[in-house]
């Protein structure tokens, strides 16, 4: 929420939000009732698939990189897999400052899922930031998430406490978690049963008033609040969801702490395969973000092998067996790594449906 007195402008640059213009966004997104699509790249053409869908659909959108993402952009060669996960994120986020203006939108700049073995990952990142913010004025990215839900409580928030007071002199948000979303993110996760009997899956509003307690007077804070998701996809029944839990959350911030009916900025994680109505119930609570890398890697994926079953020579040959004729135009990459990206359009023109952000765009 912007500071009081401070006046969200009607419209932002297009291109990387941060600081005053981040939070203008968030606030765009609580005061409209709609929610953006946070979506995991791992290089340039998924990057840019959802600069495009984003663009398409006149929606801003939020791009974020897992640990493994990161590394995966610098290259899965580079011999320092700990350097790699930095100078990965760095470089996708040059990438996206690079490109998005001209796409006419605004974009948040996200990593997911960093637990205690990656805080130095973070750290690093945000050592980048200073650096970028030295040079431009503005942070390398917006937010990043710091997913400590395993451990106990109190450790959570004050391990997101010295993480949060080097991020908020740049204007930058932390994203953190409370109870535990199952599955698992590239490598992050919890090995819980999708039970509606499991409180580990319900975040419980007395942990997040003690954290919002905490954090909340040092910067700024999103909530990724456990509501019985999980990361991937599931056979129906599986996976209980109780949107609920997120508005008795708000009710007891806003109690205890004022800030409005919907006080907090709220993530839903694993937003893959989730049933519609209920994403419409989390968005009215005051979900800001829904994380949905599942479907976009299936998105990807599945035009791609449709692409090569079509034309299987190409891949097997260089030229074709049956009629002498060269199959360069077929294995071209750049062929069938398009029909990858408009996998991901369409995936994504669903979720700015879903999630009501197709036409509100905040960019002038």
């Amino acid at each position: 929420m912007l500071p009081p007195g401070q006046k969200a402008p009607t419209k932002l640059r297009p291109g990387v939000v941060t600081g005053a213009d981040y939070l203008a966004l968030l606030d765009a997104c609580r005061d409209g009732g709609y929610a953006l699509p946070a979506v995991n790249v791992v290089g340039t053409n998924s990057i840019n698939a959802v600069l495009e869908a984003a663009a398409k659909n006149k929606s801003d959108v939020i791009i974020q990189l897992s640990n493994g993402g990161a590394r995966f952009f610098a290259g899965e060669g580079c011999p320092d897999a700990a350097a790699a996960r930095v100078l990965g994120a760095v470089s996708a986020a040059q990438h996206v400052h690079t490109v998005a203006a001209a796409y006419g939108i605004c974009v948040v700049l996200h990593t997911d899922h960093a637990d205690r073995s990656l805080l130095p990952w973070v750290n690093a990142m945000i050592d980048h930031g200073e650096e970028h913010m030295k040079r431009t004025g503005k942070p390398l990215f917006s937010s990043h998430m710091i997913d400590l839900s395993a451990e106990p409580l109190d450790v959570n928030i004050e391990e997101c406490a010295k993480v949060l007071k080097r991020m908020a002199p740049l204007g930058m948000s932390l994203e953190i978690e409370l109870g535990v979303t199952g599955g698992e993110e590239d490598g992050i996760g919890h090995d819980v049963e999708e039970s509606a009997d499991n409180a580990h899956l319900y975040t419980q509003p007395e942990d997040v008033l003690k954290a919002w307690e905490v954090l909340a007077p040092i910067g700024h804070v999103t909530v990724a609040a456990s509501f019985g998701n999980v990361h991937g996809v599931y056979a129906p029944g599986n996976v209980k969801l109780r949107p609920e839990i997120l508005k008795g959350s708000q009710e007891a911030v806003s109690a205890k702490f004022g800030g409005g009916e919907k006080p907090m900025s709220l993530v839903f994680h694993g937003g893959s395969g989730s049933e519609k109505d209920k994403i419409t119930e989390a968005v009215s609570y005051g979900v800001f973000k829904m994380n949905i890398d599942t479907d976009t890697q299936f998105a990807f994926a599945e035009p791609v092998g449709a692409y090569v079953q079509a034309s299987p020579v190409a891949f097997t040959h260089q030229i074709d067996p049956s009629n002498g004729k060269p199959t360069k135009k077929l294995y071209d990459p750049r062929k069938w790594l398009r029909a990858g990206e408009k996998g991901i359009v369409k995936r994504l023109d669903e979720a700015f449906a879903d999630l009501g952000s197709a036409g509100r765009t905040l960019a002038g």
